[in-house]
């Protein structure tokens, strides 16, 4: 039998499954890979909210990684919540130390429902042990804001904040537009349809893709919704199997992009609050 391609999450878990290391592993599976992972934090939390969080050590995250590494041949590697300076600085070391070739950087700095997951001592080390490491970076508008100290309310701001993530040493990134929605595209963006449906509505979602020098959009319908949840842990994590199957990373974007929008239209809309996409 072929052997499958491993891709690993380092991610928090989220017990209503909805986002963190389960849907990364459901994300994995989907596109054929198999999945392993490493919980960095165990969050207490549902369609309504986070509740909390019990960090892990760093010791127990490396505990957790060497085995897997040592064991099988990891074609792609995706981080998620990383809470604490000393877990980031493990990871990236880690990193480093096995020359991991596709590595996913999600920063996850605060919950759809609002909740902080992570310190300004954290995110500094995030960005200057991470970033240099990363393959692409995925930060939603939010999380861009919060890195680059700058809002974003236009397309030309995406450009900005997307040089200041590179000159931060990522050498791609994609940032992701599902929280802002646009009525017309600029043609000298060259937009890449996800699908017939968004080239035809009237409110187009935008996911711009830096790396290069080159800067290619990625245009999805927008989806009047509240089924959010884990929509950016299973972006990242498509992308990652993408890259572990040999997809180059315009091709890797492109079908994960497709994937998370087919995702959120099937919601099985459960739970309270932001029901979970259907991964």
């Amino acid at each position: 039998m072929e052997k499958q391609k491993v891709c690993l999450t380092i991610a928090g878990l989220d017990p209503s499954g909805g986002a963190g290391i389960i849907a990364d592993i459901k994300a994995f599976r989907a596109f054929g890979c198999f999945a392993t992972a490493a919980i960095t934090s165990i969050t207490f939390q549902n369609t309504q909210g986070v509740f909390g969080a019990v960090h892990q050590t760093a010791e127990t995250v490396r505990k957790q990684i060497l085995p897997i590494l040592e064991d099988f041949e990891v074609a792609s590697v995706k981080t998620g919540m990383l809470p604490t300076r000393e877990i980031i600085e493990e990871v990236a070391e880690i990193i480093s130390k096995n020359n991991i070739k596709n590595f996913i950087v999600d920063p996850v700095v605060r919950s759809t429902s609002g909740y902080d997951l992570i310190d300004d001592e954290s995110l500094k080390a995030l960005i200057d042990k991470l970033f240099p490491l990363a393959s692409i970076v995925t930060p939603n508008i939010p999380e861009t804001e919060r890195i680059c100290g700058m809002k974003i309310q236009r397309l030309e701001d995406f450009d900005k904040a997307a040089l200041k993530i590179v000159s931060m040493g990522a050498k791609a990134v994609l940032i992701k537009g599902g929280h802002l929605y646009f009525e017309k595209i600029e043609r000298s963006l060259k937009p890449i349809y996800i699908s017939p449906k968004a080239r035809r509505s009237a409110r187009k979602a935008v996911d711009l893709l830096f790396f290069d020098g080159e800067r290619k959009a990625f245009v999805a319908e927008y989806i009047e919704t509240k089924a959010t949840h884990g929509t950016g842990c299973t972006l990242a994590s498509a992308i990652a199997a993408g890259l572990a199957l040999g997809k180059n990373l315009q091709e890797a974007v492109f079908e994960a992009k497709k994937f998370v929008t087919n995702a959120i239209l099937t919601s099985p809309n459960i739970g309270k609050g932001f029901p979970p996409i259907n991964v």
